[in-house]
């Protein structure tokens, strides 16, 4: 999966902010009130994000409804574990440039994150 433009940004957070699945004219009216968009812009951005499996979408009489395939944590993960490629030495420095950023409530998730996976595997 690619990085998300800005527009299929918009539409996911139109999803994930929906308590159940969403018609391409109820996504459009989200979206209408932040910018001009033509109906047919929503319907092709919501079709290419069920090509790439981003959303789902089930037939509802004539008209498609969508939801998100992951929560919005889970894409973002995707999408920064798409960018932390190359050799390990670049990884080190990608994540460590990530980490010096981090609130220190944020390096104490990580850190728990960590403990926890690794739990399982501890002998």
């Amino acid at each position: 999966m690619a990085l998300l433009g800005e527009l299929e940004t918009k539409v996911m957070e139109a999803l994930w902010h929906a308590p159940e699945p969403r018609s391409v004219r109820q996504v459009h009216t989200v979206l209408v009130g932040e910018r001009d968009l033509a109906y047919t812009t929503v319907m092709t951005v919501l079709d290419r994000l069920a090509k790439k499996q981003i959303v789902r979408r089930q037939r509802d009489g004539r008209q498609w409804l969508y939801q998100p395939n992951a929560s919005r944590s889970v894409l973002i993960a995707e999408e920064v574990l798409e960018l932390v490629t190359g050799t390990e030495e670049e990884r080190r420095e990608i994540l460590t440039q990530i980490v010096a950023h981090l609130a220190p409530a944020d390096r104490a998730s990580l850190t728990e994150a960590i403990e926890l996976i690794e739990r399982p595997h501890a002998g």
